[in-house]
């Protein structure tokens, strides 16, 4: 269902989901009940410990193509629930993607650290006015990156986009915080775009681990995490690095799979752009395309 956009995040107060003719109805004390028709969502964010959910608007979500994402204490994303089914031709993209040759993984790996530093590159053109080389260094990328452009590409891309100071970690409490939050939602979204497109998020290109479970949806994600580092650059020089994670931050960091960039004077969503990306790398998976593709509007400045 890759035309919903809507992200619902219940992170205050008690809540409590339900499936009613085809819509999730939505209970709040002391509230009117909402419904939201099914075909229209395509997050959910369970974070207030109060929430409640039934199985049938569990499975009303999954029919639908939505994807939830359960949060823990903290607010941070502890886990993420996707559809098995989602594509006339599931069977035949799986199949092709179980048995994939390295040459063609490695291919697709290449394009997709060649459109993450370009999109880095981009981003720090816009904020910093200068790229820091990226599109030069987006060159030399290699089938499967054996020589790691994508990590002497993060070297020069954090310090100026957030200060020499700054270390990506997940645990630190300065701008990895939000970053944790806006990559989770975004990782829901390309997972939901891939289960759409017929292929299974478990079996990635180059991410393989037995504990990740959307090793797919972090390859193809790469290149738009950019879009999520834009508005914590723009947050945190609005309130500062230790900016709260609390319901407005979080609308910001959603709202920006909202946004629109434009391909060949054709403008559209994010959650547009990163549907048709799973559909092309089905189609490079299966060898009926060459590139996957990614928007000029994501990659040059």
């Amino acid at each position: 269902m890759p035309g919903a956009e809507r992200v619902l995040d219940f992170s205050l107060g008690q809540a409590h989901l339900a499936l009613r003719l085809r819509q999730l109805l939505i209970r709040r004390e002391g509230m009117p009940d909402v419904s939201v028709p099914m075909e229209d969502i395509a997050v959910v964010v369970l974070a207030s410990r109060q929430s409640t959910c039934t199985l049938g608007a569990l499975d009303g979500l999954m029919g639908a193509g939505a994807a939830v994402i359960v949060c823990d204490d903290s607010m941070l994303p502890s886990g993420l629930m996707l559809p098995l089914a989602g594509h006339f031709n599931q069977t035949k993209r799986m199949l092709a993607q179980a048995t994939a040759k390295e040459p063609v993984r490695k291919r697709i790996w290449q394009q997709i650290v060649q459109a993450k530093v370009r999109a880095q590159g981009s981003l720090l053109a816009s904020f910093r006015s200068q790229d820091a080389g990226l599109s030069s260094l987006a060159k030399s990328v290699r089938s499967g990156d054996p020589s790691n452009v994508e990590s002497h590409a993060a070297q020069r891309y954090w310090p100026l986009l957030f200060g020499p100071d700054f270390r990506r970690r997940h645990d630190a409490p300065d701008q990895n915080r939000l970053l944790n939050y806006g990559y989770a939602v975004l990782r829901a979204a390309v997972g939901r775009a891939l289960c759409s497109a017929g292929l299974h998020p478990s079996l990635g290109v180059h991410h393989h681990s037995r504990s990740d479970p959307y090793c797919l949806a972090d390859d193809l994600m790469e290149p738009y995490r950019p879009v999520i580092d834009g508005e914590v650059a723009v947050i945190a020089g609005e309130t500062g690095c230790d900016t709260p994670l609390d319901p407005a931050t979080k609308a910001r960091l959603v709202g920006t799979l909202h946004e629109r960039l434009s391909h060949d004077g054709e403008s559209r969503t994010i959650f547009d752009w990163i549907s048709r990306s799973a559909n092309s790398l089905a189609q490079c998976i299966c060898g009926q395309e060459r590139r996957v593709f990614f928007p000029r509007g994501l990659i040059e400045p």
